[in-house]
C-alpha cells in the first residue's frame, strides 16, 4: 500500500538536502499529482543548493586569489552611523577548504540567518576576533579612527595572526600585515562577508541588552541608529551614557 501524501510530504521536510536525490528518486514514478508536486519541490530545493554552491564559489574569488597566504583574515566594522552605541569591527580567518554556505553582507540578511551564521563561523573559523570602541573614544578621537582602531583590536586578538588582510574599503593604519581595500567587499568575499556578520551579531547583542537597562530609547529595535522614536526619545529623556555626544549635538543641546 502506497504512502499517504501528508505522508510523504512531511517525509521531504525532514529530508536532509544531501539525501533529496533519494527522495526523488523513490517517488517520482508515483503519478499522483500531489506526489509529483512534492517532487518537484524537492528538485527546485536541489537546484537552490547548487545555485547557492556556485554563488560561494564565486565569493571565494579573492580567497582563491590569495590562496599562497597560509592565514588569510576579513575584516569589517559596524555601527559607524549610529547615535548610540560602540563601533564594532569583526576579523575572521576561515579554514582553506570552508564549506560554510549563504554567507553575505550581513546587512542583506535575515536576524535569524545571521545568528545561525554567527555559530557556524564561530565553529569552523581557524580564528575570529572582535574589537569594540566605545563611544566616549569615538567623540574623542572620531569615528573613522575609532573604526580603525576597533579594527587593530580585533586584528590583534586573532590567533594565529593572518598573513593577509582582506578589507571591506579601508587600509587600515598602523598595521603591518599587508592588505587588500575590496569595495563593497563584504558582498565579495567571503572572508569579510563572515567578519561583518560576526561584528554585526555582536553589536546587535550588545544593543539589545543596553535596551533591557534604557527602555525608554528602544535599543532593541533601532540599534542605536536615530529612528524617529529614538529621536524623540532623546529629546524627551535627554543622553544616555552611550550615546555619542559629536553625532547627537543636532538633537539636544549642551548643558
Amino acid at each position: 500500500m502506497s504512502k499517504k501524501i501528508g505522508e510523504i510530504k512531511e517525509e521531504l521536510k525532514n529530508t536532509q538536502i544531501e539525501q533529496m536525490q533519494g527522495f526523488i528518486d523513490c517517488y517520482k514514478d508515483d503519478e499522483r499529482a500531489g506526489v509529483q508536486k512534492l517532487v518537484e519541490q524537492a528538485h527546485k530545493k536541489m537546484v537552490k543548493l547548487q545555485e547557492e554552491k556556485e554563488r560561494m564559489y564565486n565569493l571565494q574569488s579573492f580567497e582563491r586569489e590569495y590562496a599562497d597566504y597560509n592565514f588569510i583574515c576579513g575584516i569589517d566594522e559596524v555601527g559607524r552611523g549610529p547615535l548610540a552605541g560602540p563601533v564594532v569591527a569583526g576579523a575572521v580567518i576561515l579554514p582553506k577548504d570552508c564549506d560554510i554556505l549563504y554567507i553575505n553582507d550581513s546587512k542583506k540578511l535575515s536576524a535569524k540567518k545571521r545568528d545561525e551564521l554567527y555559530d557556524e563561523i564561530t565553529q569552523k573559523a581557524v580564528s575570529y576576533a572582535v574589537g569594540i570602541v566605545s563611544p566616549q573614544r569615538i567623540d574623542e578621537i572620531n569615528i573613522l579612527q575609532a573604526t580603525y582602531e576597533a579594527m587593530r583590536e580585533a586584528i590583534a586578538k586573532l590567533d594565529p595572526q593572518p598573513d593577509i588582510l582582506l578589507n571591506d574599503a579601508v587600509t587600515i593604519p598602523k598595521v603591518d600585515i599587508k592588505q587588500v581595500p575590496i569595495i563593497k567587499g563584504d558582498a565579495k568575499s567571503m572572508s569579510i562577508g563572515a567578519a561583518s556578520i560576526i561584528a554585526k551579531v555582536t553589536r546587535d547583542r550588545l544593543m539589545v541588552e543596553y535596551g533591557k537597562i534604557m527602555p525608554e530609547y528602544d535599543f532593541e529595535s533601532n540599534k542605536g541608529y536615530g529612528s524617529a522614536e529614538h529621536i524623540a526619545a532623546l529629546k524627551k529623556y535627554g543622553p544616555t551614557p552611550i550615546h555619542r555626544k559629536t553625532f547627537i549635538k543636532n538633537f539636544v543641546s549642551e548643558e
